[in-house]
């Protein structure tokens, strides 16, 4: 079927508008603006995670070269490079992290229903951070080791659709556990992660609030061993305890009983898991323990599909736009993915796109059958606008 706007039109449109003109007017976003609206930004950096643009020169020049059909994004002209830069340096972030959760309530709705592999119906999350090498002399406020800067990225996983819940962007000098703290988890959760996060202040936190953890044990724990439960009869599980914790700086903070299972896994190494969920099988607790791996993926994916490992800015507030612009990307990405019938993939889903984003197409029917050979040319015109 044909189309009167372009594919990225129409993923544009799936945007909040009078939700991201609300946010800009109470984060001011274009007070002293000359023309250059928040809107023509948002185009901007879309247009840079989505066409994987290496610069504010490809972005600039790209927008320009599209001949005519910058009306249907809502925006009449491409902007100056400078005008850009100064914008993405001096426009506040919060804009673009605020527009990610209104349009991830977006995503929730059309998100089909809950496919898990698990019999519980606890929400299951993963927490998890990335850490992104940056210059130390382009980027001197996220400085981080001698020579080095970073950022973090610091993100929860729902694993029902595997999209990101929360995120916190902050230099590589901040601690892990220092963001786990200020999350609110829903009651019931079942949080997983590394044991970068071990805190035990932070585990009885969670144990009184009703909230579930599956970790890795550090090796150096001091604990006793109050039960030995009756293991399945599988090789994988080796070990199921529960056990309390025996040195007074762990048990003064935890002094809650706590599980330990220890697995063999695929590679016939021992693996100790520690839990405060008492009544899950051993066996549901270790594939818990392996869907911590899905956060992975999704940096990886992200990292390749994406544009946030090199920027086009080197201000924490520029640098933080990029990151909420492409997260925001993926949100616009995913939901086509979960309306389409096709068997997408996100970085393939991602790829597609960044080489048909000004193609006449309808957007759902392309998103089904991308393939099919599109019409030559545009019926209309169709403006966009916020």
């Amino acid at each position: 079927m044909r189309s009167t706007s372009s594919l990225f039109a129409q993923l544009l449109q799936l945007i909040p508008q009078p939700t991201f003109r609300k946010i800009v007017r109470e984060e001011k976003g274009e007070r002293c603006a000359k023309g250059f609206t928040c809107k023509m930004q948002l185009v901007a950096m879309l247009y840079l995670q989505l066409a994987g643009a290496k610069s504010l020169s490809e972005i600039c020049d790209g927008l320009r070269l599209t001949c005519g059909k910058l009306i249907h994004l809502g925006i009449e002209t491409a902007p100056a490079k400078s005008t850009l830069a100064y914008a993405n340096e001096h426009r506040p972030a919060k804009i673009y992290e605020r527009l990610f959760y209104a349009t991830l309530q977006e995503v929730s709705r059309c998100r089909p229903g809950k496919k898990s592999k698990f019999r519980f119906k606890n929400p299951l999350l993963t927490l998890d951070s990335t850490t992104i090498e940056l210059c130390a002399k382009l980027f001197p406020w996220a400085h981080y080791q001698q020579r080095k800067g970073a950022a973090k990225v610091h993100l929860v996983l729902d694993n029902d659709g595997y999209l990101p819940t929360y995120a916190v962007i902050t230099d590589g000098k901040a601690g892990d556990i220092t963001i786990a703290r200020i999350i609110e988890f829903p009651k019931g959760s079942i949080v997983v992660m590394d044991r970068g996060y071990t805190d035990y202040t932070l585990f009885e936190h969670w144990t009184k609030k009703g909230i579930f953890f599956v970790t890795r044990m550090k090796e150096n724990l001091k604990y006793t061993v109050v039960t030995d439960c009756i293991c399945p009869d599988r090789k994988e599980i080796i070990s199921d305890q529960l056990i309390s914790l025996s040195s007074d700086y762990a048990q003064a903070r935890c002094p809650s009983m706590l599980r330990r299972i220890v697995v063999q896994d695929s590679t016939g190494e021992e693996v100790v898991l520690l839990t405060n969920h008492l009544t899950f099988g051993a066996t549901t607790i270790s594939a818990i323990y392996r869907e911590r791996w899905q956060i992975e993926i999704f940096f990886r994916t992200i990292k390749q599909a994406l544009r946030i490992k090199s920027f086009v800015g080197t201000s924490a507030n520029a640098l933080a736009i990029q990151i909420w612009t492409a997260l925001l990307a993926l949100l616009l990405v995913a939901i086509g993915r979960f309306r389409s019938t096709f068997d997408w993939h996100i970085s393939r889903l991602v790829a597609l796109l960044r080489m048909s984003l000004f193609t006449y197409r309808d957007l759902w029917d392309w998103l089904n059958d991308p393939f099919h050979t599109p019409p030559l040319e545009p019926v209309g015109q169709l403006g966009f606008g916020f």
